[in-house]
C-alpha cells in the first residue's frame, strides 16, 4: 500500500531473484510463485538421497541472503523484509495439472498442505524455519534443530512434531544459543509432563541467556494458561491449531 504499483512489482522481483538463486543452488525445483511466496520442491523429478538436507540449506541459504539484503535496504533508508518458511516430505502427486487450455506442472496433495501450514505456523511461533518430523528423521548431516510443539494443523486430525531450526543464527543474532537450546528442551519436556511450574523455570533460565527468544516467551504464557486450563491427566502434549 505504502510503495505503490511499480515499486511493489521492482521489489517482488528482486526478493524472488535472490531466493529462486539459493533454491537453484541446492538442485531444487521451482514450482511456482503465489502472490509474494515461493513454492519449490527437492527431489523431484529426480530424488536424491540429501533431499532433505538440500531443502534445509536452501532454506538456511534464503534466511542469510534476506538478512544481508535488509542490510542494503536499511543503508538506502528501505523497509525492512522478513519471511518465514515451511519443510515437509511425503508421497505427494506431481504432474501437469489444469485445463485444456491453460496447464502447469505442479504438486499437489496433503505433504503440500503440511508444508504451507508450517509456514504459516512461524508467525505463532516467532521462527523463520518450521520443519516437520517427517523431514527431521530424514535429514543426514548436523543443524542446530529444537523439538517446539506437537500439533494438530487445521485441516488435520493426527499431530505432527514441529522442529525449528536456527543455523542461520550467529552468536550476534542469537546470543547464548546452546545455553538456551538446552534449557528450552528440559523446559519443553516438563511442559509436556504437565509440570508447569518447573518447566516455567526453565523457560526463563532460558531467556537469561535470550530475552527476545520469543519462543520460551511463549510457553511461559502457554504454561500459565493450563495451569488454570488444565488439559486433563490423558492429555498428550499436543496443541491444536485453530486458524491457517
Amino acid at each position: 500500500e505504502r510503495l505503490g504499483a511499480q515499486a511493489t512489482v521492482a521489489l517482488l522481483n528482486d526478493y524472488f531473484e535472490l531466493m529462486v538463486e539459493c533454491i537453484s543452488e541446492q538442485g531444487g525445483m521451482l514450482d511456482k510463485f503465489i502472490g509474494d511466496a515461493i513454492m519449490a520442491a527437492f527431489g523431484i523429478p529426480l530424488a536424491h538421497d540429501d533431499d532433505e538436507d538440500r531443502a534445509l540449506r536452501a532454506g538456511i541459504s534464503m534466511i542469510e541472503s534476506l538478512w544481508q539484503w535488509n542490510t542494503k535496504r536499511q543503508s538506502n533508508g528501505e523497509q525492512e523484509i522478513d519471511m518465514g518458511l515451511g519443510l515437509n516430505t511425503d508421497s505427494i502427486v506431481a504432474g501437469n495439472i489444469g485445463s485444456r487450455k491453460r496447464m502447469d506442472y505442479t504438486m499437489i496433495g496433503d505433504g503440500v498442505n503440511l508444508a504451507a501450514r508450517l509456514e504459516s505456523a512461524c508467525k505463532q511461533y516467532g521462527a523463520r524455519i518450521l520443519l516437520s518430523e517427517h523431514t527431521v528423521g530424514k535429514l543426514k548431516g548436523v543443524y542446530r534443530l529444537r523439538d517446539i510443539d506437537k500439533v494438530i494443523v487445521k485441516g488435520k486430525t493426527e499431530p505432527v512434531r514441529v522442529f525449528e531450526c536456527l543455523d542461520y543464527h550467529d552468536e550476534k543474532s542469537f546470543p547464548n544459543i546452546m545455553e538456551v537450546l538446552g534449557n528450552f528442551n528440559e523446559g519443553i519436556k516438563l511442559y509436556r509432563q504437565q509440570n508447569w511450574d518447573k518447566g516455567i523455570h526453565y523457560f526463563k533460565e532460558a531467556l537469561k541467556g535470550n530475552e527476545l527468544d520469543s519462543l520460551s516467551h511463549k510457553y511461559i504464557e502457554r504454561c500459565e494458561l493450563l495451569k488454570t486450563q488444565s488439559p486433563g491427566k490423558d492429555w498428550d502434549g499436543v496443541w491444536v491449531m485453530t486458524s491457517k
